[in-house]
């Protein structure tokens, strides 16, 4: 379909840079620095052991801290309320002092420039800093889905995948800045996230949705970047664990690593620079009269329409709008696609399917990831094979992420393939990893990284994608962050209840069998496969069960998929073009625009 608005022109056009800079795709660009600097709960490993020995703690209580972690980072469900009602530069700022004020404690603590503080106040600190990432998730990649509705998969994949690589990018930036100092780690990770967060305040925002012919073409050049990033990083980390850098080698790294985070801007010039010759164009063009036409491309068919037509062509305002909180309507929920209210999707027979099949599936995926160094050292894989495994997680976390998202777009609107069944799929391959852990395959625990890293990635831009689908984009910000929460629920019954659960039972076994006894508070070392191997089996099962949990869902939104799903948007696009047009003109990039 081609939307074409003739016409006179508007107000007089702003100066090319500040066409960029206020543009949608600079918005992009934005969104992906701040997701860069969004995953600083992932490098907890790289700082921890400053933690337990600085204030003295055992790994109980630093196991402790990193649940707190997790809780933070994944209950988010505030910073989606906030969302409703202010604008996302709120939710950026008050993410952005919550991950400084955080970071800020724990460093001050580390550092004894303050007294020893209690461990409740350390859970404290840590899960205010960890929950910055909910605020900088909700303010940025919520409102970037929001802003390209008909793309949701690629921004979600491609602003994940971003996400995944932050631990990464911070890395090579403090080995550059600050060189082997652990404990000044944890102060970049406290101001760095938050100043790229008030620096783009005033650039992430809504912007009025317009329809773009290669829109998603754009965002598969910022995929191809993300991707040289990406492989930059990778090899630059396999280096830097066979070599010794230098100071010098790794301000090297660290500034091809920016580098390529600011690439994209290229993409975004030349972007607005063909919205500036189409502008002129416009500009210049006279029509006899104001005019919207549309077009829709079939075999043999045109239809034009104009703009009185296309408003009549609408579906009727709603009766009456209900509130996020409305219990009038909890199970009477719209269709599919339609705007649900917070109750009615939280109380929805597909949300609670989704919620299932996430806890299953990421719950299982995340205790494989959190466990990866005890399962190497138990499988007898020397330390270097063990770092190496933690590395394939975290690139193949990223491909998952990017490739779900983009393909999952692509064979939707392709060939009409549901995400539902993508995720499906996901929790089925992810399968393969658990079994090759349980049953300790020789060498098996690096395609097991690879396997378990690229599906935990996966899942997460398709439960968000899926949320954003069936239940509208009205209250998406509370609902993306309620779909969150099944990562710690399914960590905790999965890797707290069940894996730790068995390996301790597994080592005080061993450790009779060896006729010692356990001195108390001595750490309990397990070694063989069946440290693991009842934990992965059940683990196992368990997300052979939410890949059928899944497949409910498949079956129940069968006929919504094959349905035009997108309709809605671009008919909420067109009418905005129309009014534009009525109104005088469009306004700097929300002129109207092409699309198929």
């Amino acid at each position: 379909m081609v939307a074409v608005t003739g016409g006179g022109g508007g107000a007089a056009s702003k100066s090319f840079a500040v066409q960029v800079i206020t543009g949608r795709w600079f918005m992009v660009f934005a969104t992906t620095l701040i997701m860069s600097a969004a995953g600083a709960t992932y490098m907890f490993g790289l700082y921890s052991s400053t933690i337990k020995k600085s204030l003295g703690y055992d790994q109980t209580t630093l196991n402790l801290l990193s649940f707190f972690k997790d809780l933070g980072s994944n209950v988010g469900i505030l910073s989606g309320l906030i969302n409703e009602i202010t604008p996302p530069w709120v939710v950026l700022v008050i993410g952005a002092v919550l991950n400084f004020f955080g970071y800020l404690m724990i460093w001050l603590a580390v550092s004894r420039k303050i007294s020893r503080p209690a461990v409740w106040h350390m859970c404290a600190y840590i899960c205010v800093g960890a929950n910055s990432q909910s605020f900088a998730n909700t303010g940025a990649l919520v409102t970037a889905v929001k802003n390209f509705p008909e793309s949701r998969g690629a921004v979600l994949g491609l602003l994940k995948g971003f996400v995944g690589l932050s631990g990464a990018i911070i890395t090579q930036v403090y080995n550059a800045v600050y060189g082997d100092n652990p404990k000044a780690l944890i102060l970049l990770i406290g101001w760095m996230p938050a100043v790229i967060s008030i620096v783009f305040l005033r650039t992430i925002r809504i912007i009025r949705v317009v329809r773009i012919e290669h829109e998603l073409k754009v965002f598969y050049r910022f995929l191809y970047i993300s991707l040289g990033l990406a492989g930059f990083l990778m090899a630059v980390i396999v280096l830097q664990k066979q070599l010794s850098f230098t100071r010098a080698e790794y301000a090297v790294a660290a500034a091809t690593v920016v580098l390529l985070l600011f690439a994209p801007v290229a993409v975004v010039v030349h972007e607005e620079l063909v919205i500036s010759k189409k502008k002129k164009h416009e500009l210049h063009s006279t029509e006899p009269q104001r005019m919207s036409v549309v077009i829709t491309e079939k075999p043999e068919t045109v239809t034009l329409t104009t703009a009185a037509q296309l408003q009549q062509q609408q579906p009727s305002p709603e009766k009456e709008e209900l509130s996020c909180w409305s219990l009038q309507s909890i199970f009477r929920p719209p269709e599919r696609g339609e705007d649900y209210t917070i109750l009615q999707a939280l109380f929805s027979v597909d949300m609670l399917i989704l919620f299932f099949a996430t806890i299953c599936g990421v719950g299982g995926t995340l205790t494989a990831i959190d466990n990866l160094g005890q399962i190497g050292s138990s499988l007898g894989y020397p330390a270097k094979s063990i770092s190496t495994f933690v590395s394939l997680v975290s690139i193949w976390n990223y491909l998952g992420r990017v490739v779900a998202g983009f393909l999952s777009e692509h064979v939707l609107q392709k060939y009409k393939f549901p995400r539902p069944m993508m995720l499906t799929l996901t929790l089925v391959v992810s399968c393969v990893g658990h079994v090759l852990i349980a049953f300790g395959v020789e060498n098996g625990l690096y395609v097991a990284s690879v396997v378990i890293g690229f599906c935990f990635g996966a899942q997460w831009p398709l439960l968000f994608a899926i949320i954003s689908e069936l239940f509208g984009l009205k209250y998406y910000s509370t609902l993306y962050n309620f779909g969150a929460v099944a990562s710690p629920v399914g960590l905790y019954v999965l890797n707290v209840r069940v894996t730790g659960h068995l390996y301790d039972r597994e080592a005080e076994r061993q450790l009779r069998a060896a006729g010692k006894t356990r001195i108390h508070g001595e750490e309990l070392d397990c070694g063989g496969v069946e440290c693991f191997r009842t934990a992965f089996l059940i683990i196992t099962a368990v997300t052979a069960f939410g890949a059928i949990v899944s497949m409910l869902l498949v079956l129940r939104t069968r006929k919504f998929y094959k349905s035009d799903i997108y309709r809605r948007f671009r008919q909420e696009a067109e009418m905005a073009t129309v009014g534009a047009t009525a109104a005088g003109g469009g306004e700097g990039n929300g002129h109207a625009q092409s699309s198929k």
